[in-house]
């Protein structure tokens, strides 16, 4: 008995790889070997980034927080620091929000906690 390969399925799986490295430089999208590599270590970058990007809006928070809270004469640590003593619990994404968008608020907020 002959030996089956299933050349659909395989096609079908080739085609898909091929199509998500649209793009790629050189031979990262044309070329099967180099384009299954590519596309695998593709996705190892955006499972790893996705933790990341977590880390750095986090940061980018805090930094927007520490000079909209600088501008009032305090530093970013004794502001949350006084927020948490105040029990005012706003997270930094929205702290840092009216930091950027709505700075009168953000300055009744230092206001009350001072």
């Amino acid at each position: 008995m002959p030996r089956s390969v299933n050349s659909v399925a395989s096609r079908a799986r080739r085609k898909k790889v091929l199509k998500a490295t649209k793009g790629y430089f050189g031979r990262g999208k044309n070329v099967w070997t180099v384009a299954k590599n590519k596309y695998e270590k593709g996705l190892q970058y955006a499972y790893r980034d996705r933790k990341a990007k977590k880390r750095e809006f986090r940061a980018l928070w805090i930094q927007r927080i520490n000079a909209g809270a600088r501008e009032h004469g305090i530093s970013y640590s004794q502001l949350m620091g006084m927020l948490k003593k105040a029990e005012i619990e706003l997270n930094r994404k929205v702290l840092a929000d009216l930091a950027m968008n709505h700075p009168e608020a953000f300055k009744a907020v230092v206001e009350k906690v001072k």
